[in-house]
């Protein structure tokens, strides 16, 4: 899927974008399944600390699970602890390299925090992976403009 990602039209690449989130949020396991869902409940209701629970439950539980720690990313990322998400967000890279949100979230952390260089190599990496990732190139263009980079 990876391959054909790759190589898919911006129409394309996001169904198989989708399809592979949706595969990496199969953990094998009922119980894990059932914290992830819970824990993405309680976020899309806005109960952050009660998503944190539960994100921090699934990654206690399994810890090989590269979702559970890119969920808790995100909670953390929205209560603006931006240095444990950007820990989880390694956490979820190493247990899945091609895990093209992470890479981007770990992007918009570091343009966030001053970085722009740093962002700029994850940005990258998000594109070999997904080239037409839905905002990609509007940060990337925004990067470019901070550095001096971009031709008016």
């Amino acid at each position: 899927m990876l391959e054909r990602l790759k190589r898919a039209d911006v129409n394309g690449s996001q169904i198989i974008a989708e399809d592979l989130l949706l595969l990496w949020s199969r953990s094998g396991s009922p119980s894990m399944d059932l914290l992830l869902k819970r824990g993405r409940d309680a976020m899309a209701a806005d109960k952050l600390p009660e998503a944190l629970d539960h994100f921090t439950a699934l990654t206690d539980h399994a810890p090989d699970f590269a979702e559970g720690w890119m969920a808790r990313a995100t909670v953390l990322y929205r209560l603006e602890y931006y240095g444990a998400a950007m820990h989880d967000l390694r956490q979820t890279l190493a247990l899945n390299p091609n895990h093209f949100a992470a890479l981007f979230g770990a992007g918009v952390i570091a343009y966030e925090t001053g970085r722009p260089e740093l962002a700029d190599q994850f940005f990258a990496a998000v594109a070999t992976i997904h080239p037409h990732f839905e905002d990609l190139s509007r940060l990337r263009q925004e990067i470019d403009k901070e550095a001096g980079r971009t031709d008016l």
